[in-house]
């Protein structure tokens, strides 16, 4: 069977999922990538070229062949045709639940992932957080969790977990949002501005979500979380408040920290330069940590209640769940995944 991994979208999680398949298809025995673009644009051309020029293969609708040839691209394949043989589809739109119920659920043999937003896609997931529980006879569907969500689960697992035990009573974030992101001209905001909280038990999605990821694995945990946008591109941040059971040292929280492979500390306390090193040391802009934290905000207070900041690495967390994912999809051996993940291990830090 062909191993082939079809990607739809192509904005900032699409792009590069397409370039990393695309780039480390060999090592990951990956046989084609091919992706989806849905309008033909003229300011898109160079952006198409260049992921065609690394091997990717293009889809279009039916009835939007011609407009693409026009533009000067090499349509490989009706949207249609490339779902039908795709392995694994990554759904990177905002349309992921609507394009299950139109275009998916009819297609048995194909496996499919949709990102943050679409909620109810499919089991969640995030890497290293809930691998243990993804059953391949029943997920043909997964929903990889948003950045954000990476960030809170990734620090809960951290901080609490012990041999499958949580030691927590409860937990607080504040995910203080970029306004959007730097390859998006619309949308941005003036002045800080403070969400709503919409969710009565959960406050935003980014606890909901936390917590129903989590709830996979048979573990319900009360947390809350609230979230304001400010007036810069460079990336998200995060306050945290967890409260354990028992009673924790600094110095015990910081070793947490440093034994997880997929955490990254640093003692930089600008985003600017966060985000910097990953224009610099990450792929396409990314690194693959699943958060960095902030070292000399770490407060520990009356020996239970753990404060800090952390920084999202932009969407780097989740597109290393996102491949992943799509490797497990292909072969539900997690062993075996985390030999095909080792061409981009560098590219998750462990200090910034």
């Amino acid at each position: 069977m062909s191993r082939i991994v079809h990607i739809v979208g192509t904005g900032t999680i699409g792009e590069p999922l397409i370039g990393l398949f695309s780039d480390f298809r060999e090592q990951m025995g990956i046989d084609e990538v091919t992706f989806h673009k849905r309008t033909p644009l003229v300011g898109d051309r160079a952006k198409l070229h260049h992921s065609m020029s690394r091997g990717a293969r293009l889809a279009v609708n039916s009835d939007c062949v011609e407009d693409f040839e026009k533009l000067g691209h090499k349509v490989s394949f009706e949207a249609d045709e490339a779902l039908a043989r795709a392995s694994v589809v990554i759904d990177c739109t905002p349309a992921g639940n609507a394009n299950k119920d139109n275009d998916y659920s009819n297609l048995d043999n194909v496996r499919f992932l949709a990102q943050g937003s679409e909620f109810g896609f499919g089991k969640p997931y995030a890497r290293g957080v809930n691998d243990d529980v993804l059953d391949h006879s029943l997920d043909q569907f997964l929903q990889i969790v948003s950045c954000n969500t990476h960030n809170i689960t990734t620090l809960v697992k951290t901080l609490c977990e012990k041999d499958g035990e949580y030691d927590m009573d409860s937990a607080q974030f504040v995910c203080i949002r970029r306004a959007n992101d730097i390859t998006q001209a619309d949308k941005f905001i003036p002045s800080p501005q403070v969400g709503g909280h919409d969710d009565p038990e959960f406050g935003t999605h980014h606890a909901r979500d936390a917590y129903h990821l989590f709830k996979t694995q048979g573990i319900e945990l009360d947390m809350h979380s609230s979230a304001v946008k400010v007036n810069t591109q460079y990336m998200h941040s995060i306050w945290f408040h967890v409260r354990r059971k028992s009673e924790v040292t600094l110095d015990e929280v910081k070793q947490r920290l440093l034994d997880n492979p997929r955490v990254a500390v640093t003692q930089k306390k600008n985003a600017n330069l966060i985000f910097s090193f990953g224009r610099d040391h990450g792929y396409y802009g990314r690194i693959l940590s699943q958060t960095v934290v902030v070292m000399p905000t770490l407060h520990v207070r009356r020996g239970r209640d753990i404060y800090g900041f952390c920084f999202t690495p932009q969407d780097g967390n989740s597109l290393l769940s996102s491949i992943a994912a799509t490797l497990w999809q292909m072969d539900p051996d997690w062993e075996r995944v985390s030999k095909l993940l080792d061409p981009i291990s560098h590219l998750i830090y462990q200090e910034i």
